[in-house]
Protein backbone atom coordinates (compact mmCIF):
# COMPACT_ATOMS: atom_id res chain seq x y z
CA UNK A 1 0.00 0.00 0.00
CA UNK A 2 1.14 3.58 -0.94
CA UNK A 3 -0.23 6.96 0.25
CA UNK A 4 -0.45 10.26 -2.15
CA UNK A 5 -1.13 13.36 -0.34
CA UNK A 6 -2.39 15.85 -2.52
CA UNK A 7 -0.68 19.02 -1.75
CA UNK A 8 -0.87 20.80 -5.72
CA UNK A 9 -3.38 23.09 -5.09
CA UNK A 10 -2.55 27.05 -4.73
CA UNK A 11 -4.97 27.88 -1.63
CA UNK A 12 -6.11 31.51 -3.23
CA UNK A 13 -8.81 31.70 -0.79
CA UNK A 14 -6.30 31.86 2.13
CA UNK A 15 -4.59 34.36 0.24
CA UNK A 16 -2.40 36.64 1.10
CA UNK A 17 -1.15 33.82 3.70
CA UNK A 18 -0.97 31.12 0.99
CA UNK A 19 0.51 33.05 -1.41
CA UNK A 20 4.40 32.25 -1.00
CA UNK A 21 3.19 29.50 1.70
CA UNK A 22 1.80 26.22 0.85
CA UNK A 23 -1.86 25.17 2.60
CA UNK A 24 0.28 22.00 3.95
CA UNK A 25 3.07 23.67 5.44
CA UNK A 26 0.74 25.94 7.65
CA UNK A 27 1.05 25.68 10.91
CA UNK A 28 -0.88 24.20 13.26
CA UNK A 29 -0.40 22.84 16.95
CA UNK A 30 3.25 24.21 16.32
CA UNK A 31 3.44 22.35 13.69
CA UNK A 32 2.92 21.93 9.57
CA UNK A 33 -0.51 20.16 9.05
CA UNK A 34 1.25 17.95 7.06
CA UNK A 35 2.94 16.32 9.53
CA UNK A 36 -0.03 15.88 11.36
CA UNK A 37 -1.06 13.55 8.90
CA UNK A 38 2.43 11.96 8.30
CA UNK A 39 2.42 10.78 12.11
CA UNK A 40 -1.10 9.27 11.57
CA UNK A 41 0.01 7.68 8.20
CA UNK A 42 3.01 5.75 10.52
CA UNK A 43 0.36 4.22 12.28
CA UNK A 44 -0.66 1.78 9.52
CA UNK A 45 1.73 -0.82 9.03
CA UNK A 46 1.06 -1.85 5.38
CA UNK A 47 1.90 1.49 4.21
CA UNK A 48 5.35 1.45 2.64
CA UNK A 49 5.35 4.97 1.20
CA UNK A 50 4.42 8.13 1.45
CA UNK A 51 3.83 10.18 -2.28
CA UNK A 52 3.04 13.83 -2.15
CA UNK A 53 2.30 15.61 -5.15
CA UNK A 54 2.64 19.57 -5.24
CA UNK A 55 3.21 21.93 -7.88
CA UNK A 56 6.16 23.99 -9.67
CA UNK A 57 5.76 26.85 -7.37
CA UNK A 58 6.04 24.93 -3.94
CA UNK A 59 8.02 22.05 -4.87
CA UNK A 60 10.95 23.58 -3.36
CA UNK A 61 8.86 24.38 -0.46
CA UNK A 62 8.52 20.76 0.69
CA UNK A 63 12.27 19.91 -0.07
CA UNK A 64 13.27 22.41 2.24
CA UNK A 65 10.37 20.92 4.98
CA UNK A 66 11.49 17.52 4.21
CA UNK A 67 15.47 18.28 4.63
CA UNK A 68 14.56 18.72 8.33
CA UNK A 69 11.97 16.47 8.49
CA UNK A 70 12.36 12.56 10.18
CA UNK A 71 9.43 9.80 9.51
CA UNK A 72 9.38 5.96 9.92
CA UNK A 73 7.81 5.87 5.98
CA UNK A 74 9.89 6.74 3.18
CA UNK A 75 8.87 10.33 1.79
CA UNK A 76 8.93 11.10 -1.99
CA UNK A 77 8.06 14.32 -3.53
CA UNK A 78 6.79 14.60 -7.00
CA UNK A 79 6.47 18.08 -8.70
CA UNK A 80 3.68 18.00 -11.38
CA UNK A 81 4.79 21.21 -13.48
CA UNK A 82 2.10 23.07 -13.00
CA UNK A 83 2.62 27.03 -11.89
CA UNK A 84 -1.08 28.73 -11.31
CA UNK A 85 -4.73 27.93 -11.10
CA UNK A 86 -4.89 27.95 -14.55
CA UNK A 87 -2.88 25.00 -15.76
CA UNK A 88 -3.00 23.04 -12.59
CA UNK A 89 -4.03 19.20 -13.24
CA UNK A 90 -6.41 18.84 -10.79
CA UNK A 91 -6.83 16.34 -7.53
CA UNK A 92 -7.89 13.77 -9.70
CA UNK A 93 -5.21 14.46 -12.30
CA UNK A 94 -2.30 14.72 -9.90
CA UNK A 95 -3.36 11.35 -8.26
CA UNK A 96 -3.49 9.72 -11.98
CA UNK A 97 -0.11 11.72 -12.15
CA UNK A 98 1.20 10.18 -9.38
CA UNK A 99 0.20 6.09 -10.29
CA UNK A 100 1.43 7.21 -13.53
CA UNK A 101 5.08 8.16 -12.53
CA UNK A 102 5.50 5.99 -9.77
CA UNK A 103 3.90 3.13 -11.91
CA UNK A 104 1.41 2.49 -8.56
CA UNK A 105 -0.04 -1.35 -8.77
CA UNK A 106 -1.26 -1.80 -5.43
CA UNK A 107 -4.03 -0.31 -2.86
CA UNK A 108 -3.68 3.51 -2.83
CA UNK A 109 -4.60 5.47 -0.32
CA UNK A 110 -5.42 9.07 -1.00
CA UNK A 111 -5.65 11.79 1.29
CA UNK A 112 -6.03 15.96 0.63
CA UNK A 113 -3.10 17.81 2.12
CA UNK A 114 -4.84 20.55 3.78
CA UNK A 115 -7.26 17.22 6.01
CA UNK A 116 -6.60 17.58 10.17
CA UNK A 117 -8.53 15.02 11.71
CA UNK A 118 -8.40 12.71 14.67
CA UNK A 119 -9.32 9.14 13.44
CA UNK A 120 -7.34 6.20 13.38
CA UNK A 121 -6.35 5.28 9.65
CA UNK A 122 -5.34 1.75 10.87
CA UNK A 123 -9.02 1.42 11.60
CA UNK A 124 -10.10 2.71 8.01
CA UNK A 125 -7.20 -0.02 6.71
CA UNK A 126 -8.93 -2.54 8.81
CA UNK A 127 -12.18 -1.91 7.38
CA UNK A 128 -10.58 -2.06 4.03
CA UNK A 129 -9.36 -5.53 4.16
CA UNK A 130 -13.03 -6.78 5.83
CA UNK A 131 -15.04 -5.23 2.98
CA UNK A 132 -12.07 -5.73 0.33
CA UNK A 133 -13.51 -2.72 -1.68
CA UNK A 134 -12.93 0.89 -1.51
CA UNK A 135 -13.56 2.63 1.78
CA UNK A 136 -13.96 6.58 2.69
CA UNK A 137 -13.71 8.43 6.23
CA UNK A 138 -16.94 10.64 6.80
CA UNK A 139 -17.52 12.70 9.55
CA UNK A 140 -21.13 13.93 11.28
CA UNK A 141 -21.16 17.39 10.75
CA UNK A 142 -24.58 17.86 11.77
CA UNK A 143 -25.79 20.52 10.80
CA UNK A 144 -27.56 20.69 7.40
CA UNK A 145 -26.82 24.37 6.45
CA UNK A 146 -23.13 23.63 6.95
CA UNK A 147 -23.84 20.12 5.06
CA UNK A 148 -24.45 22.63 1.80
CA UNK A 149 -20.83 23.33 1.83
CA UNK A 150 -19.53 19.78 1.71
CA UNK A 151 -19.37 16.36 -0.27
CA UNK A 152 -22.08 14.85 1.68
CA UNK A 153 -22.80 10.88 1.46
CA UNK A 154 -26.14 8.64 2.42
CA UNK A 155 -25.78 5.25 3.75
CA UNK A 156 -27.47 1.91 3.88
CA UNK A 157 -27.53 0.03 6.95
CA UNK A 158 -24.09 -1.75 5.95
CA UNK A 159 -22.71 1.44 5.88
CA UNK A 160 -21.90 1.19 2.14
CA UNK A 161 -22.61 4.40 -0.20
CA UNK A 162 -26.14 5.09 -1.57
CA UNK A 163 -25.98 8.72 -2.58
CA UNK A 164 -23.43 11.16 -2.74
CA UNK A 165 -23.16 14.74 -3.89
CA UNK A 166 -20.84 17.44 -3.81
CA UNK A 167 -22.11 20.75 -1.87
CA UNK A 168 -25.94 19.81 -2.39
CA UNK A 169 -28.64 22.40 -1.84
CA UNK A 170 -31.09 20.55 0.22
CA UNK A 171 -28.32 17.55 1.85
CA UNK A 172 -29.85 14.05 2.20
CA UNK A 173 -27.89 13.45 5.77
CA UNK A 174 -25.28 15.25 8.01
CA UNK A 175 -22.19 12.68 6.98
CA UNK A 176 -19.49 14.56 5.38
CA UNK A 177 -16.72 12.97 3.15
CA UNK A 178 -13.26 14.10 4.71
CA UNK A 179 -10.75 13.98 2.00
CA UNK A 180 -9.64 10.38 2.81
CA UNK A 181 -10.09 7.49 0.70
CA UNK A 182 -8.48 3.90 0.02
CA UNK A 183 -9.09 2.72 -2.84
CA UNK A 184 -8.17 -1.16 -3.94
CA UNK A 185 -5.53 -1.81 -7.02
CA UNK A 186 -8.47 -2.23 -8.92
CA UNK A 187 -10.03 1.24 -8.81
CA UNK A 188 -6.69 2.76 -9.85
CA UNK A 189 -8.30 1.86 -13.62
CA UNK A 190 -11.51 3.13 -13.23
CA UNK A 191 -9.29 6.92 -12.67
CA UNK A 192 -8.23 6.32 -15.89
CA UNK A 193 -11.25 5.50 -17.12
CA UNK A 194 -12.92 8.07 -15.60
CA UNK A 195 -10.49 10.77 -16.74
CA UNK A 196 -10.53 9.18 -20.48
CA UNK A 197 -14.41 9.87 -20.70
CA UNK A 198 -13.71 13.51 -19.90
CA UNK A 199 -14.94 14.01 -16.22
CA UNK A 200 -14.21 16.51 -13.69
CA UNK A 201 -9.87 16.52 -12.92
CA UNK A 202 -10.44 18.92 -10.55
CA UNK A 203 -12.22 17.13 -7.32
CA UNK A 204 -12.11 14.16 -5.76
CA UNK A 205 -15.75 14.21 -4.85
CA UNK A 206 -16.67 13.98 -8.45
CA UNK A 207 -14.74 11.19 -9.20
CA UNK A 208 -16.27 9.50 -5.88
CA UNK A 209 -19.62 10.72 -7.05
CA UNK A 210 -18.98 8.87 -10.27
CA UNK A 211 -17.80 5.31 -8.62
CA UNK A 212 -20.18 4.80 -6.40
CA UNK A 213 -22.45 4.15 -8.98
CA UNK A 214 -20.17 1.71 -10.19
CA UNK A 215 -18.88 0.07 -7.67
CA UNK A 216 -19.46 -0.60 -4.05
CA UNK A 217 -18.02 2.06 -1.73
CA UNK A 218 -18.04 1.61 2.43
CA UNK A 219 -17.50 4.42 4.96
CA UNK A 220 -15.88 4.77 8.49
CA UNK A 221 -17.83 7.16 10.41
CA UNK A 222 -15.39 8.93 12.72
CA UNK A 223 -16.92 10.93 15.99
CA UNK A 224 -13.39 12.40 16.32
CA UNK A 225 -12.72 15.81 15.63
CA UNK A 226 -11.88 16.88 11.34
CA UNK A 227 -11.02 20.24 10.38
CA UNK A 228 -11.01 20.97 6.60
CA UNK A 229 -8.77 23.90 6.04
CA UNK A 230 -10.43 26.07 3.18
CA UNK A 231 -11.32 29.15 5.18
CA UNK A 232 -9.70 31.54 7.52
CA UNK A 233 -12.30 30.43 10.04
CA UNK A 234 -11.42 27.09 9.85
CA UNK A 235 -8.06 27.96 10.11
CA UNK A 236 -8.22 30.00 13.08
CA UNK A 237 -10.35 27.19 15.00
CA UNK A 238 -8.00 24.23 14.56
CA UNK A 239 -5.53 26.67 15.69
CA UNK A 240 -7.35 27.09 18.53
CA UNK A 241 -8.43 23.82 19.36
CA UNK A 242 -5.98 21.16 17.91
CA UNK A 243 -2.75 19.68 19.21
Amino acid sequence: MKCVLLCAGYATRLYPLTLNTPKPLLEVGNKPIIEHIIRKLEEINELKEIIIVTNNKFFWHFRKWLEKFKSKKKIKILNDKTSSNDDRLGAIGDINFAVNKEKIKNSLLIIAGDNLFELSLADLVDMFNKKKEPVIAIYDVKDKDIAKKYGIVAIDKNKKIIHFEEKPENPRSTLASTGIYLYAKENLKDIKRYLKEGNNADKPGSFLEWLYKRKDIYCLISKKRWYDIGSFEQLDEARKNYR
